[in-house]
């Protein structure tokens, strides 16, 4: 009996150690990803697109 308490212990340990380490990791990519596809749509912009942007930006500063 002690020792099936024991392996449940373990496994809920060992899952709640994997899911916080997953969803840290997700963070990561999902950020990254946004950062890369928040330059891919920067690249594509207008100059004049481009300046009123940086106006809106630094107006919010």
């Amino acid at each position: 009996m002690p020792t099936d308490i024991f392996g449940i212990l373990i496994l809920v340990v060992s899952s709640v150690i994997t899911f916080t380490v997953a969803r840290r990791l997700s963070r990561g990519w999902r950020e990254k990803r946004r950062q890369e596809d928040e330059a891919k749509r920067r690249a594509g912009e207008s100059r004049q697109a481009r300046r009123a942007r940086e106006r809106r930006e630094q107006r919010a500063k």
